[in-house]
């Protein structure tokens, strides 16, 4: 709900406070073997030989073997301890330094554990950015349900002050922060709760969300808001040593070129909640490095999985418009729900894919999943198919990213009618069935954009993002109908590749920069187009 131009200006000014070190080119190829450790030691993301020169223990040397470098989610505080403040972030530069170049892709995420027990957490403190929104709200329902497991310590919101009001009376948080024009009815909000000795820290803006991703008491960020301004607080949460729960696409998409240096030189470890990237994460647990063959994405094909292009095309243009805002299983925003109509979600998840795992566009496939009981997939090189299934419910993936390793006991039935996944197994009328099929890319072309952006890699992903962003702003005020999406982001990438606009190895400002451009290009688009309609 921030004006767009306000929140473009404020990304822009921020950007002269972060530091973010040497830019790169985003991964365009296929990813190249890492160098191999000794035998009983090959994890995924593995890294040359640490030898005692290194500063490490022997006890923090093996702890290094239990989980991949770029994101050690499984044994980060115990190899804290092990080292005893020895220099473990000189010695991740040091391997970053040694692994070559970042062009060919890496695994971001931890894909091994040597954790023998499934103990839960214990008042693990969490923030959350986005907390009025689906993904925070399901957040904080996680919270609600596993009292003593987590604890919420600071809250980030918009404009919706009478949600964030009820969240800031139910927990309580030390730091709260809201849009900056909602800023004095938050305070007088907080006032009249009149719950004694409570008084939080109140702040607006960018430097409020940022205030809430490096928040000092906490261990994990959940970065749940929408977009490009998703980019700077997670920034600011990884260079404060944070976890980081991430729901947010466009950090990846277009930020993968600044935030992975980051999340290596930094060593947080980042946990992937969009549903697709967690059963992912999930299914690569324990699967030796260099094993994974492809991965698929799978999607329900949105609202007009059943309708052909030819009948679109001839249905009122209001009809299309009402139907892409409502998913036929999801429970989602208005942006991700239109998303999932045009199928650009799975193109982001496909950029966002390739940045998490390292594996080369050709290997990333998208099938079309009507029952949304297999959320994604993995082929390994000896052709086995690993999947992770369950209802389509946003709060196992949410757990998970919370308390990973660990596997609370959680009952979710299924959000819509309340069944346990036992009955789906007894495969009685609808269920117990699972079936794919090809995307249809002429219904979805979208698709075939987020292919060509991330081959293109450096700001074009972004500059897709943000085009993609604007245009559906554009469908839901009603200026351009459902199938002129696609349309105008292929305008927007062409454009872009006329005035030069694509930044090969871009900094975190020229990501700014190329985002800030790419919605205006598709107002410039837009209204070429109604000009030439006239």
């Amino acid at each position: 709900g921030t004006p767009r131009k306000p929140l473009a200006q404020g990304l822009k000014a921020m950007t002269a406070r972060f530091s973010v070190g040497d830019a790169f080119t985003a991964p365009a190829i296929a990813p190249q073997p890492s160098q191999r450790l000794p035998r009983s030691a090959t994890v995924p993301g593995a890294v040359p030989h640490l030898g005692a020169h290194e500063g490490l223990s022997s006890e923090a040397w093996w702890l290094c073997l239990a989980a991949p470098i770029l994101a050690p989610a499984v044994t980060v505080s115990s190899l804290r301890r092990a080292c005893r403040g020895r220099g473990r972030r000189s010695a991740l530069a040091r391997r970053a330094a040694s692994s070559g170049s970042w062009s060919t892709g890496r695994n971001l995420v931890a894909t091994n554990t040597k954790v023998s027990t499934n103990e839960p957490p214990v008042n693990k403190k969490i923030s959350v950015i986005g907390s009025t929104g689906s993904i925070g709200t399901q957040t904080l329902d996680i919270c609600r349900q596993y009292p003593g497991t987590f604890k919420i310590e600071a809250l980030a919101a918009g404009k919706n002050i009478k949600l964030l009001l009820e969240q800031v009376k139910e927990f309580q948080p030390q730091l709260v922060a809201c849009d900056d024009s909602k800023l004095e009815e938050l305070r007088e909000g907080v006032k009249a709760l009149g719950i004694a000795g409570y008084e939080p820290t109140l702040m607006g803006g960018v430097e409020g969300q940022c205030a809430v991703a490096r928040c000092a008491d906490i261990e994990t960020v959940v970065t749940g808001i929408v977009g490009c301004a998703g980019l700077i607080p997670t920034i600011e949460a990884i260079k404060a040593g944070k976890d980081i729960a991430l729901a947010n696409k466009e950090t990846l998409i277009a930020g993968g070129p600044v935030i992975g240096p980051l999340l290596e030189k930094y060593g947080v470890n980042l946990l992937p909640v969009d549903s697709e990237h967690s059963a992912i994460f999930q299914c690569l647990q324990g699967v030796p490095e260099g094993a994974v063959k492809k991965i698929f994405l799978t999607g329900s094909g949105g609202t007009f999985r059943e309708m052909s292009i030819e009948d679109m095309k001839k249905e009122d243009p209001e009809v299309l418009r009402k139907r892409a805002t409502t998913h036929p299983i999801w429970d989602m925003g208005a942006k991700i729900t239109v998303d999932s109509s045009t199928m650009m979600n799975k193109g982001l998840e496909i950029i966002e894919a390739h940045w998490l795992y390292g594996v080369d566009y050709d290997n990333i496939q998208v099938a079309v999943h009507p029952q949304g009981i297999v959320h994604s997939a993995i082929e390994l090189k000896d052709t086995a198919v690993l999947m992770q299934t369950g209802w389509p419910d946003m709060r196992l993936p949410i757990l998970y990213a919370l308390s990973y390793p660990s596997r609370v006991p959680a009952d979710f039935p299924n959000p819509r009618d309340g069944r346990s996944f036992d009955d789906w197994w007894a495969g009685e009328g609808n269920d117990g069935k699972i079936t794919f099929q090809k995307p249809d890319f002429e219904k979805y072309p979208c698709m075939l954009l987020a292919y060509r952006a991330g081959r293109r890699g450096g700001t074009m992903p972004a500059i897709l993002s943000a085009a993609n962003e604007r245009a559906v702003e554009l469908l839901l005020d009603k200026t351009i109908d459902f199938l002129d999406i696609p349309g105008t982001l292929e305008a927007v990438m062409d454009l872009a590749e006329e005035e030069n606009k694509v930044v090969a190895s871009p900094t975190l400002e020229e990501i700014v920069a190329a985002d800030i451009w790419a919605r205006d290009a598709a107002d410039e688009v837009t209204r070429r187009r109604v000009k030439a309609a006239a």
